[in-house]
């Protein structure tokens, strides 16, 4: 393993090596205006919530690491203290990018980037009407971390409003994660977009308390079949299936199997492991388990 003290290298390659490893990042599309009231538009990836009671979003528009110059975003919001936060899709990330480019503080990205202001309602700065969530905010404080090129500043905004674009909705006003399409940006000038192809879910243990590692037995920890993944899986069952349901799942479930190997013991084994793997696939924990637990039964 590869082991960098960052202090060493210099800010390029850290920069590089932080960003391309910690991702992906979603990217808060900041609008701002300055004490003239003339707007600006630009993209950070240094950005997240951070609180839903307060509700707070925090990002980053860093010193310039080439100049050690603050973001026109940055010094807009110590004159003016509002944003608004326009979350990203894929509809127009391109347009995103091209807001990027370095333009002067009196340039309008809105005019560059083709995006089309949208009046706010609580705070002066406008909303991007193409961007499928708008949060209007207040900046309670800013941080900086540092004097030098590549140094972060913390916005620390509170939301006071959240505007959502009604196609993102499921029938219970919630935000269907499949229809938001959001894009995020990982190193260099790779990003990813969050669809269906790219996204799984894993049910939260919110309630319930899995057994856990140490209580898997040792040759099914140590199986050549199963992944991390798979063990963590079967950790995360409450309890283990008693031996009368082995039992009975193995007779109709699994005779085939235990007639094709029965003169093959560590055969029989990596079978059920692999039939175990394929339930677990499938999420069906108890299964997966019953199938495992049947090769000493």
């Amino acid at each position: 393993m590869l082991s960098i003290d960052l202090s060493e290298i210099g800010v390029p390659k850290a920069h590089h090596y932080l960003l391309s490893a910690v991702g992906p990042r979603p990217i808060c599309f900041a609008s701002t205006i300055d004490e003239k009231g003339r707007p600006n538009l630009a993209p950070f990836s240094f950005f997240n919530v951070f609180s839903s009671n307060p509700p707070i979003a925090v990002f980053s528009p860093s010193r310039s690491g080439r100049t050690g110059q603050h973001k026109d975003t940055f010094n807009n919001v110590q004159k003016v203290k509002q944003v608004v936060i326009n979350l990203v899709n894929y509809k127009m990330v391109e347009q995103m990018s091209l807001a990027s480019s370095p333009y002067s503080p009196e340039t309008d990205e809105f005019v560059k980037s083709g995006l089309t202001p949208l009046k706010s309602e609580l705070i002066k700065p406008f909303r991007v009407k193409e961007a499928p969530v708008q949060m209007e905010c207040e900046v309670i404080e800013i941080k900086e971390l540092g004097q030098s090129g590549g140094a972060g500043n913390l916005v620390i905004c509170k939301i006071l409003k959240m505007h959502i674009a009604e196609e993102l909705l499921n029938d219970k006003k919630m935000i269907d994660q499949e229809k938001i399409d959001l894009v995020a940006r990982m190193g260099g000038d790779w990003y990813c977009r969050t669809d269906s192809n790219s996204m799984f879910e894993i049910k939260k243990p919110i309630s319930t308390k899995g057994i856990g590692f140490d209580q898997i037995p040792k040759e099914i920890l140590n199986s050549t079949i199963l992944s991390g993944n798979d063990l963590g899986k079967l950790g995360g069952i409450e309890a283990l299936p008693d031996e009368t349901d082995v039992n009975e799942f193995r007779l109709i479930e699994l005779s085939e199997l235990f007639l094709e190997f029965e003169d093959n013991a560590k055969a029989l084994e990596i079978a059920l492991h692999k039939k175990a793997k394929y339930f677990l696939s499938k999420n069906q924990l108890e299964a997966a388990w019953k199938t495992l637990l049947s090769f000493n039964n």
